[in-house]
């Protein structure tokens, strides 16, 4: 880090000086009015020999983050999409670019949450791998009430997915847990309605207005990538295809532009409502992969989700190929102020 003009020599005594100097200011903190009574000089000639310093190399900085993440794009990212957080973290190197979201992306993002919520939060999580390797990976969190925002993907796993991971989450943090206990699909809006009003899932859904954190997927109209799409029927894809679906998030579908389409699934499924997503202050949306990219992009113009936890590689093409045309997300209250 140079000012681009050649440095005037300085003798020992001066470069000893600097050195002492720089010591204090940036690495005991010290303000350079302090450092100006220390060594009975002006706060201006402070200022010139820390910026010597800078100019001779006696102080080199650096802005150092762990090798996994990638900060340029994390903030290029933000920026472009109008996002509170994004997180991305390099794509290992032996990732199968037709395999799901990348396994560190669940790590990472517990590292996120834990620093989101807050003591007396009510946390949401809805359906997804990486969600249920970040439940997995929690290593402490605020006491806080966890909910399941999305019935479970399969019945018979229902004790090693999403709704272990809301008792995993409520028990790092101390708090009540309310799974979900229904599948996210159903066959028909009469039997989605007859199970919503059961009282066990009609208790764990009157949370939903509460969320205040909420940890969404983000899957792709495509096998392997969505699990509403392994859902259903060829007829009932091709039907979904047919409205320009490009990506699926809680059972919600959105088209290339993040407008939602579908109305008709929705009913059938036991899921958060977009209108009740759009209220929460923090959605947090985990997902990367290249097969994702596109999908990532979607669900973003749709302003429901404030922060992302991706890879390197969907990251690259919503950056370098997509337009954000994104709708506002962040006129929510931020959490932190609250």
């Amino acid at each position: 880090m140079t000012t681009g003009r050649s440095p005037v020599r300085m003798g020992p005594a001066e470069l000893v000086q600097a050195a002492a100097m720089a010591r204090r200011f940036y690495l005991e903190g010290k303000s350079k009015i302090q450092i100006a009574e220390e060594f009975g000089v002006s706060r201006f000639k402070v200022a010139r020999v820390l910026e010597s310093a800078l100019e001779r190399d006696l102080v080199r900085i650096e802005i150092r983050v762990p090798a996994e993440l990638d900060a340029e794009r994390s903030d290029a990212l933000r920026a472009r999409y109008g996002l509170r957080h994004a997180v991305v973290v390099e794509s290992p190197a032996d990732q199968d670019s037709d395999a799901p979201d990348p396994e560190n992306l669940g790590a990472v993002a517990a590292g996120l949450l834990g620093e989101l919520v807050r003591e007396g939060d009510v946390l949401g999580l809805a359906w997804g791998r990486s969600i249920i390797t970040m439940a997995n990976a929690l290593g402490q969190l605020p006491p806080c009430t966890v909910v399941q925002l999305t019935g479970v993907y399969d019945a018979g796993t229902a004790d090693g997915g999403s709704v272990e991971a809301v008792r995993r989450a409520a028990a790092v943090s101390g708090g009540a847990a309310h799974p979900l206990y229904a599948p996210m699909v159903l066959p028909d809006p009469a039997t989605a309605a007859a199970l919503r009003a059961q009282s066990g899932i009609a208790a764990a859904m009157g949370y939903f207005h509460k969320v205040t954190v909420a940890v969404v997927g983000i899957g792709s109209w495509a096998p392997g990538v969505s699990t509403v799409y392994d859902a259903l029927s060829e007829a009932e894809r091709k039907h979904y295809a047919e409205l320009g679906v490009a990506a699926e998030m809680s059972s919600h579908l959105f088209d290339s532009q993040g407008r939602s389409v579908g109305r008709d699934l929705r009913d059938r499924c036991i899921t958060v409502d977009t209108d009740r997503l759009r209220r929460v202050p923090e959605v947090v949306a985990i997902a990367g992969g290249i097969r994702k990219a596109e999908a990532v992009g979607a669900v973003l113009r749709s302003g429901l989700v404030t922060s992302l936890v991706t890879d390197t590689a969907a990251a690259g093409h919503l950056l370098e190929r997509q337009q954000p045309g994104i709708r506002p997300a962040l006129d929510r209250a931020d959490p932190g102020t609250a």
